[in-house]
């Protein structure tokens, strides 16, 4: 398997001090997720030998608010959006017909991650580790509906996070 491309966008001017070398942090964790995903046959859906692109915008809770009241109905800021391709009916037929792999897109809003590691007395690298995380998880068909989702999603998280020297964002 290749390793994902990240096509990221600086849209919210608060990241860019926020975090050292955030792109290259950014492919760090991309690459520690996916890999992780191989080495555990997680990711049988996708073509081989076929490159991997994700779309990641950094930015900020106006934005985030607005496109989580659009699509999902709820109005107000959260950390993490992902949309994911996984989810189109014409997915399968896309990734075999076109060169590349389109996974989807991850949104992160700055001001509610900065808030959310403040109150978890946490590094907002560690906190965005988990968030990107998150996000591609989902960009790879996980989800947290149930019980058992959220448990097996919550294992791969903390195995991804511990490669990258991260504690475990689910203890107190």
């Amino acid at each position: 398997m290749n390793k994902p491309s990240l096509y990221i966008n600086h849209e919210e001017p608060s990241w860019d001090n926020a975090i050292k070398d955030i792109d290259s942090q950014s492919q760090r964790i991309a690459d520690a997720t996916f890999s992780y995903l191989a080495e555990n046959n997680l990711l049988n859906f996708l073509p081989q030998n076929k490159p991997v692109i994700i779309s990641l915008t950094l930015s900020g809770d106006d934005t985030v608010h607005k496109l989580n009241k659009e699509f999902r109905g709820m109005d107000k800021a959260t950390n993490v959006l992902s949309f994911a391709n996984i989810d189109d009916p014409d997915f399968v037929k896309d990734s075999e017909t076109y060169d590349e792999v389109e996974l989807g897109d991850i949104i992160i809003a700055y001001e509610t991650m900065e808030k959310e590691a403040k109150e978890k007395n946490i590094t907002l690298l560690a906190h965005y580790s988990h968030l990107l995380t998150h996000g591609l998880l989902h960009l790879s068909g996980f989800d947290h509906q149930t019980d058992a989702e959220a448990d097996e999603m919550e294992g791969i998280e903390i195995a991804v996070l511990s490669r990258l020297n991260i504690s475990n964002p689910y203890t107190e």
